[in-house]
């Protein structure tokens, strides 16, 4: 079996997000992780630029895409999985916690009885442990809580892609302060990560260039052991959470998070919409404390 997949970036910049497609170069068959659907909060309007963009790859290298995934709910870009899907036919997926999450912002932001927080708005829901191949490429379902409750990683041979779990090792890890969240779930599921062989490339989901380095996107597990800023000294539990809290304390909140909880929790999908046929957000007013 091939269990070196070729991953492809993609950079978003005023996200600064990672969005990827890893394909088996034998069967040519391969998946999309965590793609961005492009918004313009000033305008309110969504475009399909980054979508496009992934589009145009696959097709000049001759990828059939047979999964369409995302690793949890996004708080700061909109996902672009249902875009896709209209474009390629693959069936989308997530994590089967995210329920959790569709039942936590539909009371923040009273949503209707009809709004179905089953999980439903995706083809598949995936469960710790569950295995699926992509092409010759096995590919594991890690659930890895913390930064939401519903996040999850993919081990895709030697490849994994951790989104907002850990940073590029300069960075750390990411923030556990949403609703949901928790420091002490992400320090054991950073720790389910760093278990993996030390060679395994793992791929994070933001990048915001400290010091204004170029944007980096991998590192190795080995990496992470030796130079996260977070794990280095292999923290314990408590040690951890006391940086990652405090530094929590100081983040804003994301300046998209409001308006993209609403079409991440449908899959990447605007609201119904209204009777002049146009769709609406919502902006739950002092629901958060200001920061």
């Amino acid at each position: 079996m091939s269990k070196t997949p070729v991953v492809k970036p993609f950079w978003d910049a005023p996200t600064g997000s990672w969005q990827y497609v890893f394909h088996d170069p034998e069967t040519m068959k391969g998946a999309i992780v965590d793609p961005v659907l492009d918004f313009d909060p000033n305008a309110g309007a969504i475009a399909t630029k980054n979508a496009d963009m992934i589009l145009d790859y696959i097709r000049e290298t001759g990828i059939e895409i047979v999964w369409i995934l995302d690793t949890h709910p996004h708080a700061d870009h909109f996902s672009a999985a249902s875009y896709l899907k209209s474009q390629l036919g693959a069936p989308t997926a997530i994590g089967e916690k995210v329920v959790g999450v569709q039942k936590l912002w539909k009371e923040i932001y009273n949503l209707p009885d009809d709004f179905a927080t089953d999980g439903s708005q995706w083809d598949h829901l995936f469960a710790d442990g569950d295995t699926f191949m992509v092409g010759e490429v096995p590919v594991r379902v890690i659930f890895s809580p913390g930064h939401t409750l519903a996040s999850v990683t993919y081990v895709a041979g030697d490849a994994a892609f951790v989104h907002d779990t850990l940073m590029m090792p300069d960075s750390g890890s990411s923030r556990a302060d949403f609703p949901g969240g928790s420091s002490r779930e992400l320090y054991d599921s950073i720790e389910r990560i760093l278990a993996l062989p030390d060679e395994t490339r793992v791929f994070v989901g933001h990048d915001y260039r400290p010091n204004g380095r170029e944007a980096l996107c991998e590192a190795s597990v080995a990496d992470h052991k030796a130079a996260n800023i977070h794990f280095r000294d292999a923290p314990s539990e408590a040690d951890y959470r006391a940086v990652r809290d405090a530094r929590d304390a100081t983040l804003p909140l994301p300046k998209l998070m409001l308006a993209a909880l609403q079409i991440n929790i449908r899959g990447g999908r605007k609201p119904a919409a209204e009777d002049n046929a146009r769709s609406y957000l919502k902006i739950p007013l002092d629901y958060f404390e200001p920061r």
